[in-house]
C-alpha cells in the first residue's frame, strides 16, 4: 500500500501533453487552471511553505518580475500547501516588512493556490518524500497557450530559482514556436538559431548550399535571427 501512495505522488506530468486540469481557491479568487489561461502561457510554480526565507526572496523576485512576463504573454500562478489565510498573511508581511536585494513594498498580484489537500502538488508531482513527506518541492511548468505542458523545472528545497533563466526559456520557447526553428545552448535574443536536422540527403545538400545558413556539417545549421525581429514578434508593447 504503501509503495503505492509513493508511486501516486511522484507522478510527474507528461510533456507535450494537456497540463492536468484542476480548479483552486486562491489569493485572487477561484481559478480553473489551465482553462482560464487559453490563449496566453502561464507558469505554474510551486514553494515549500509561506514565511520561509528561499521563498520570500523567490516570491519578491518574482513579483518584481510580473510585468516583463506579462508583456511576454504569459501569467504567473503560485502554489503551496499552506491555507488562504496563511498565504495572506505572509504576502502582507512581504509587502510591509521585507526588503531584500533593494526590493522593497513588493506586492504579490499573481494567484497563490490554496492547497492544504495537496490535490493540485500531487496531480504535478509536486511532493517527493525523499525531500519532504508534507511539502511541494520547488517545481516550475510551463503551460502554453493551447494548455499543453511544455517545459516542468524541479529544484531541491534547498536551491532558491534563477528567474532570469525561468524569462529566458519562455522566450525561447516562443521563440522555437514563432519562427519554427531550435535554440541553442545558453541562447538569449540576438543569437544565432538551430535549424533542424536535413530529413534527405537532397535537402542537406541544399541546406549546405544555401547562403543564409551557417553549416558545420549536413547535421548542424544556424541562422541569423536578430534581436528585434524575436521581440517585436514576442513582446507587447
Amino acid at each position: 500500500m504503501e509503495e503505492k501512495i509513493n508511486e501516486q505522488v511522484n507522478a510527474l506530468p507528461g510533456l507535450n501533453k494537456p497540463a492536468p486540469e484542476f480548479t483552486a481557491n486562491t489569493t485572487q479568487g477561484v481559478i480553473n487552471f489551465p482553462s482560464d489561461y487559453k490563449g496566453k502561457w502561464a507558469i505554474l510554480f510551486s514553494h515549500p511553505a509561506d514565511f520561509t526565507p528561499v521563498c520570500t526572496s523567490e516570491f519578491m523576485t518574482f513579483a518584481n518580475m510580473e510585468e516583463r512576463f506579462n508583456k511576454a504573454n504569459c501569467e504567473l500562478v503560485g502554489l503551496s500547501i499552506d491555507g488562504l489565510y496563511s498565504h495572506i498573511a505572509w504576502l502582507r508581511t512581504i509587502k510591509e516588512k521585507i526588503e531584500y536585494k533593494g526590493m522593497k513594498n513588493i506586492e504579490v498580484k499573481f494567484p497563490l493556490i490554496d492547497d492544504i489537500s495537496m490535490n493540485v502538488a500531487r496531480k504535478y508531482g509536486m511532493i517527493q518524500p525523499e525531500e519532504s513527506a508534507t511539502q511541494a518541492v520547488r517545481a516550475v511548468f510551463f503551460v502554453d497557450p493551447k494548455g499543453i505542458l511544455r517545459a516542468m523545472i524541479y529544484y531541491p528545497l534547498s536551491l532558491g530559482r534563477n528567474f532570469e533563466e525561468l524569462y529566458r526559456a519562455l522566450i525561447a520557447m516562443q521563440t522555437a514556436d514563432e519562427f519554427g526553428v531550435a535554440t541553442p545552448a545558453d541562447w538569449v535574443p540576438g543569437d544565432d538559431v538551430i535549424i533542424s536536422p536535413a530529413g534527405s540527403c537532397g535537402t542537406a545538400q541544399e541546406r549546405m548550399d544555401d547562403k543564409d545558413l551557417d553549416c558545420k556539417d549536413w547535421f548542424f545549421c544556424t541562422k541569423k535571427l536578430d534581436k528585434d525581429t524575436v521581440l517585436n514578434k514576442i513582446i507587447k508593447k
